[in-house]
């Protein structure tokens, strides 16, 4: 099947090679990267036509990360490189059809499937590289990522197959070698200036750092499931009925310089998740904006939570949970400097499965989440700097984040203890001879700030441990 699948790539390359151009993505974790860059916008008279007249987008990727752990525990290295092709045709009485594909190989890592012999737990973020329910893959690693229908109305659209998705709670979370991929039938409606709605309805997900597609049930608990509230082990994995996940969004500007955003995601069977944002820029002199942004999110059970076992149930009957933040900034067309909050109130736990993306607070920094967590107060500011037209730019990002003790089960999923984290990210997209060439070096630091009680598993992959990533990108 997958042999067919590339053969059938290349015959579209092959096809319309000619009408090659160069593409620019982003090598850095925001997801609008992997939007399409459209193919030609005249409607064509023939699907020949429409073929011919389609686009090709290659991407080739190296990323090679190193964990080093606190003392003697184990530390970790792995080399990742692959390679990817997406074609898309132009328009055929307002239809396009898109399909995409990646294939990687392990080229040197640690043996990721080895338990540290002291704490006795795997590796955490090297083996998310590859294939999670694979690690002694080495170079089967591949993934039809996009196979789509899209429909052209006006200036909006409908998407039905495999596609890429941005949306607060599911998304691309790219911070690995690929994407979390969604499966289902999803509309963009612009056709009131100034409001955008979008939704629909996802029956399949293949989470990043995996290669197949799974029922959305199933996605729940193919990363780790932690600890239920009273401490033993979740049983959540394989036991979530669940049909599928409908998401809506509305954004909108409410006057020139106000935006609002309300997003609702029902789990069915599951859970139901809303949030609430605005953002408010006030131009202040010399092309420099203060930004003010505030958060809501409120969570309800639905039914039993997935399974009226409740030891097996992703989110506990009749249990909810709250969150809000706020984001203060100033920012020019060099600099921005922000001050951001998040608090989790101690109601519950904030539960959105980690295989769907990452978390939509402002004090998100990459390598870790607030995920699983209730009773929780951090605080981050940072620092984004870039050169004009140099290609260059750099963040210096710090965060404190107070998490309930270890020991508090129902507040603290994974037992992760209060912690301090550092990020240094450098990029670099270079020009004329090595145009399409990216590269990026991101530098994380975390640190202790709480009791972990001599206990190992609270720490490994959790705190007090430096991270490497350097990643090459090329896209053509």
């Amino acid at each position: 099947m997958r042999s067919i699948f590339y053969l059938a790539l290349l015959c579209l390359i092959l096809f319309q090679f000619d009408e090659l151009k160069a593409q620019h993505q982003d090598v850095n974790e925001r997801p609008e990267m992997y939007k399409s860059k459209g193919a030609n916008a005249v409607d064509t008279g023939s699907i020949l036509g429409a073929f011919k007249g389609g686009k090709v987008q290659g991407h080739f990727r190296y990323f090679f990360m190193n964990t080093v752990n606190e003392g003697s525990l184990t530390d970790y290295y792995a080399n990742a490189a692959g390679g990817g092709l997406r074609f898309e045709t132009a328009k055929f009485h307002n239809f396009q059809f898109a399909i995409s594909g990646f294939y990687i190989f392990n080229i040197g890592s640690s043996d990721l499937t080895k338990p540290d012999p002291i704490s006795g737990q795997l590796n955490r973020y090297e083996i998310g590289l590859f294939d999670l329910e694979d690690p002694l893959n080495k170079g089967d690693i591949d993934r039809l990522e996009e196979f789509y229908l899209k429909y052209h109305f006006n200036k909006s659209s409908l998407i039905f197959g495999r596609q890429l998705l941005n949306t607060p709670f599911v998304n691309l979370q790219d911070g690995r070698m690929r994407p979390t991929g969604t499966d289902g039938l999803w509309a963009e409606i612009n056709e009131i200036k100034g409001l955008k709605i979008e939704g629909g309805w996802l029956y399949a997900i293949s989470p990043r750092s995996t290669t197949k597609w799974y029922t959305i049930g199933e996605t729940i608990g193919i990363y780790s499931a932690g600890l239920n509230p009273d401490g033993t082990p979740s049983k959540y994995p394989n036991n979530i009925k669940s049909n599928g996940v409908a998401l809506m969004g509305i954004k909108t500007n409410l006057t020139k310089h106000l935006k609002l955003q309300v997003w609702d995601m029902y789990t069915e069977n599951v859970f139901n998740t809303a949030m609430l944002q605005s953002d408010l820029v006030v131009p202040i002199k010399n092309e420099t904006n203060f930004i003010f942004a505030a958060q809501i999110i409120k969570q309800d059970a639905v039914n039993y939570g997935g399974n009226q076992d409740q030891s097996a149930s992703y989110f506990l009957k009749d249990g909810r949970s709250l969150s809000f933040g706020a984001k203060l900034a100033l920012k020019n067309k060099t600099w921005e400097t922000s001050l951001n909050y998040n608090r989790i109130t101690a109601e519950g736990r904030y539960l959105v499965p980690r295989e769907w993306g990452r978390d939509p607070f402002f004090t998100f920094l990459p390598r870790e989440r607030n995920e699983g967590f209730g009773d929780m107060h951090a605080i981050m500011a940072k620092l984004d700097y870039k050169l004009p037209k140099s290609g260059f730019k750099t963040s210096l990002a710090a965060g404190y984040y107070k998490l309930p003790d270890v020991k508090n089960y129902a507040m603290n999923k994974y037992g992760l203890p209060s912690y301090t984290q550092i990020n240094t990210d450098f990029r670099y997209t270079f020009a004329k001879a090595l145009k399409g060439l990216e590269a990026q070096l991101l530098l994380v630091a975390k640190i202790n700030a709480g009791q972990t009680y001599g206990n190992s598993k609270t720490v490994i992959n959790k705190v007090n441990l430096f991270q490497t990533n350097f990643v090459l990108n090329f896209h053509f």
